[in-house]
């Protein structure tokens, strides 16, 4: 298809370029899926991450639809096409239609209006109802501060507060803030996570040029959108350095790379992280806590598993092993993620099956009493997953 690369006066990529190059080329095919490794040697960007970044902003647009989690592979959807055109992209969130970077799904600055969403989606989560993800699942919204916790989050947003949620992995946190923020824009956080991942860096072009391709932080804080930074803990404190001045009185950082160029945040623009205590390597400092005013512990809501018809044995189980955990007496205890695998394993192997994977996935250390609990539940002893005699 036709595509005219837009360029500013100085070469550069114009703003939101790479998102339409993306697009463009996820609809020259649409029914395939690729990496973002495979669009990036395809459109001639030499940062796969930027390209991720890219793909991802499309998703919460509802312009690209992510396939598979590990390796991340993306496909075309039906309104592609929109993403592609010149001027601001339309955004497709859930569950209804906003624009983001609109009124309408941008909180004022003022303190007033609905953050991350319309009035309506707000009465919706209120009243009870589901709130879509853009994965397509519905969440359902728990209380926070007698408020389901998506429109506590909103309202958080609106008042300029960051937040930052903490808990075992598995406890639906990334469900959460996928709910409450339809324009979010997430940095995976790892050990080898750069400044680079979120200010951007300069990119090869397929005429073998240069150019500087923002990232994740510049954009949101440009497009006045929500920045989740995924396991923040595992980031090194050097690298979040570069988000705090965003998140303070200036609202406002320097790419030291570009020319030392200024970005400042629009209206709207909002910081939400995660953390997963106790996971190797995840380090809360005392600079990162400080930029946090509001920390909210997510655990499993096992009321919620009751309601997904998980096998209400292995519920107890976790239940169990949760109060343990609570107690200091194990480390390790299912979370919804866990039950949730639990009861697609048992769809697919049986129930004996499931039961000494959920043995087999628990630390080492947890295991001995993981395989207590279980036999007392189940009413006989069970042995970890593992391969039997030859067939």
């Amino acid at each position: 298809m036709e595509f005219a690369v837009r360029r500013t006066p100085t070469g550069r990529l114009g703003q939101g370029e790479l998102r339409r190059q993306v697009a463009a080329h996820l609809l020259a095919n649409p029914a395939k899926e690729y990496t973002p490794g495979q669009i990036a040697t395809a459109v001639g960007a030499r940062s796969a991450g930027a390209v991720a970044n890219a793909l991802e902003a499309l998703v919460a647009g509802g312009h690209a639809q992510l396939t598979t989690a590990k390796p991340r592979r993306f496909r075309a959807t039906a309104t592609t096409a929109e993403a592609t055109k010149s001027g601001p992209v339309p955004a497709r969130p859930h569950p209804a239609p906003h624009t983001p970077g609109t009124p309408s799904s941008r909180p004022a600055a003022s303190g007033t209006g609905t953050p991350g969403g319309t009035a309506a989606d707000a009465s919706a989560v209120e009243a009870g109802g589901g709130v879509r993800r853009p994965n397509g699942q519905t969440y359902h919204p728990r209380a926070l501060a007698d408020l389901p916790d998506v429109t506590a989050l909103r309202k958080l947003r609106t008042a300029g507060v960051p937040a930052l949620l903490y808990g075992p992995p598995g406890t639906g946190k990334t469900s959460l803030v996928e709910a409450a923020f339809p324009d979010l824009i997430t940095v995976a956080g790892d050990g080898d996570t750069a400044v680079a991942d979120f200010v951007g860096e300069y990119t090869q072009t397929s005429a073998g040029a240069y150019e500087f391709v923002y990232g994740p932080l510049v954009t949101a804080m440009t497009e006045g959108r929500c920045l989740f930074i995924d396991d923040a803990t595992l980031i090194s404190p050097k690298v979040l350095a570069v988000v705090y001045p965003a998140m303070d009185g200036r609202r406002q950082i320097t790419v030291k790379a570009h020319t030392g160029e200024a970005i400042t945040a629009a209206d709207g623009f909002y910081v939400i992280a995660g953390h997963n205590p106790g996971v190797h390597g995840a380090v809360l400092t005392e600079a990162l806590a400080s930029r946090f005013a509001a920390q909210i512990k997510v655990s499993t809501d096992y009321d919620l598993a009751r309601t997904l018809k998980i096998d209400q044995r292995v519920v107890r189980v976790a239940r169990g092993l949760s109060m343990q955990v609570e107690a200091g007496l194990i480390g390790w205890a299912p979370q919804l993620r866990e039950l949730i695998a639990y009861q697609k394993i048992t769809r697919v192997l049986g129930t004996d099956a499931a039961v000494a994977n959920l043995i087999g996935i628990a630390p080492e250390e947890d295991r001995d009493e993981v395989a207590k609990v279980i036999a007392a539940v189940y009413g006989r002893t069970i042995k970890p997953l593992a391969l039997g005699r030859q067939l």
